[in-house]
C-alpha cells in the first residue's frame, strides 16, 4: 500500500518537471515563421507530384543522362585564389550548384558537395561524373558557407565535416543549424535565415529570398526551411537561387534587392512529374529577367543526373529560349573561373565531341 503515494508523488514530480522545462529557441524560432504550418514549413503556393508521370518518366527517360564521354572539365590550381578577381567579381563553377564566389573582397563557398553520390549512402545513388575538381584540403580561405537548403546534393556531410574546424561562418535556412550542430558545427559559427531576413558579413549584406521547394532528408520532411540568397557588396549585387520552381515572388526579389550584376539560377533535374520542384530552362530565363539581372550562369546540372532529360538538354534549352531575349549567358566548363565584368563570350564547350 504504501507504493501507491511514492507513485503519485513521481508522477507529480515528473509533471512539474515537463511544465517547468524551457522551450526550445530553434523550434520556438521556427513556429514564428510565417512560413510555418501544421507543423512543418510550406510553401505560399503549393509544389505538386504526378506520381503515374513519375513512373512513365522512369520507362521514357532519356539514353544520355549521363554523358557519353567525360567531360571537358578544368582542373582547379588552388593558386588562382592567392589573387583577387581584377573586376571584384569571379565565380569558379564547380559542377551543379557547386561554387566557390568572391565578391567584393569576400569569398563564399555555395552549397558545397564533395561526396561520390547524391544520396544517404555511398553504394547507391546518383553518381557523379566526375571526381571533385580540387581537393577539400587546397579549399582557399572561406568568409561563410551558404546552403539554400539540406538535400543530399546541396548539403554534404562529408565536405561539413572537412570545414567545421576551420573558420567559415555557415548562413543557412531557419532549421538547418540544428542538423550543422549535430554534426559538430560551433552554434556560434551558423547563421539561419527566414526568408527577407539579412546577415552582414563584413561590409557586405547576405538576405535570404524565397525559393520554392522542399527539404529533409529522410521520411521527415519540411522541418526546414529552403530558400535564396542575395548578396550585396559595396560595388556588385549577386542572386543565387538556390533550388525553386516557378513563384510569383520573384518579380519582388529584383524590386526589393535587384538589380544584379550576376545570377546563379538553377537550369537542370526539371521533370513533368514534379513541375513545381525545379525550374525548365525557359523559366530560369523568366526568372533571371524579373529579378534584372545582368548576367546569368546556369547551374543544378552538370554533374548529377538527377531527372530524366538529357545531361545537355538544360543548357541547350535556355540558349535556344534566349535566342530572341539576347540576355547575357555564361556557361562555364565545370572547374572553369569567370568575371562576368571582363568576359565578353564563352564558347558552347557542350557541343564539342566529349
Amino acid at each position: 500500500m504504501k507504493l501507491v503515494p511514492w507513485l503519485r508523488t513521481a508522477f507529480l514530480s515528473l509533471c512539474t518537471l515537463g511544465c517547468s522545462a524551457k522551450p526550445d529557441p530553434r523550434q520556438a524560432r521556427k513556429e514564428r515563421s510565417p512560413q510555418w504550418k501544421d507543423g512543418q514549413f510550406v510553401n505560399p503556393e503549393p509544389i505538386q507530384n504526378h506520381y503515374g508521370k513519375m513512373l512513365s518518366g522512369w520507362w521514357n527517360s532519356s539514353p544520355t543522362k549521363s554523358p557519353p564521354q567525360p567531360l571537358p572539365t578544368v582542373k582547379v590550381d588552388p593558386k588562382l585564389f592567392l589573387t583577387p578577381p581584377a573586376s571584384g567579381l569571379r565565380l569558379t563553377w564547380l559542377g551543379h550548384s557547386t561554387a566557390i564566389l568572391e565578391i567584393d573582397g569576400h569569398r563564399f563557398l555555395l552549397d558545397p558537395v564533395w561526396s561520390d553520390r547524391s544520396s544517404p549512402v555511398q553504394w547507391a545513388g546518383p553518381k557523379r561524373w566526375y571526381a571533385p575538381l580540387f581537393a577539400v584540403k587546397n579549399l582557399p580561405e572561406i568568409d561563410a558557407v551558404l546552403i539554400s537548403h539540406d538535400h543530399f546534393d546541396h548539403l554534404d556531410r562529408t565536405l561539413i565535416d572537412s570545414l567545421k574546424d576551420r573558420n567559415p561562418c555557415f548562413v543557412v535556412p531557419l532549421g538547418t543549424g540544428e542538423t550543422l550542430e549535430e554534426w559538430g558545427v560551433p552554434a556560434e559559427r551558423i547563421v539561419e535565415l527566414d526568408w527577407w531576413e539579412t546577415t552582414r558579413i563584413g561590409d557586405l549584406e547576405i538576405t535570404s529570398t524565397p525559393a520554392r521547394h522542399a527539404s529533409g532528408r529522410s521520411l521527415i520532411q519540411n522541418r526546414s526551411l529552403w530558400m535564396g540568397f542575395a548578396i550585396k557588396g559595396p560595388v556588385h549585387k549577386v542572386y543565387y537561387s538556390g533550388d525553386t520552381g516557378p513563384m510569383k515572388r520573384a518579380a519582388e526579389i529584383g524590386t526589393r534587392l535587384g538589380p544584379f550584376n550576376l545570377t546563379v539560377l538553377e537550369c537542370g533535374q526539371y521533370d513533368p512529374a514534379w513541375p513545381d520542384w525545379h525550374m525548365t530552362p525557359e523559366q530560369t530565363l523568366a526568372l533571371h529577367k524579373a529579378v534584372r539581372g545582368q548576367a546569368l550562369v546556369p547551374v543544378h546540372w552538370g554533374l548529377f543526373a538527377l531527372a530524366n532529360h538529357s545531361w545537355d538538354d538544360p543548357v541547350n534549352r535556355l540558349v535556344a529560349a534566349n535566342a530572341d531575349s539576347k540576355e547575357r549567358i555564361l556557361v562555364p566548363r565545370p572547374g572553369q573561373s569567370i568575371e562576368p565584368d571582363s568576359l565578353t563570350n564563352l564558347a558552347p564547350w557542350w557541343h564539342s565531341k566529349i
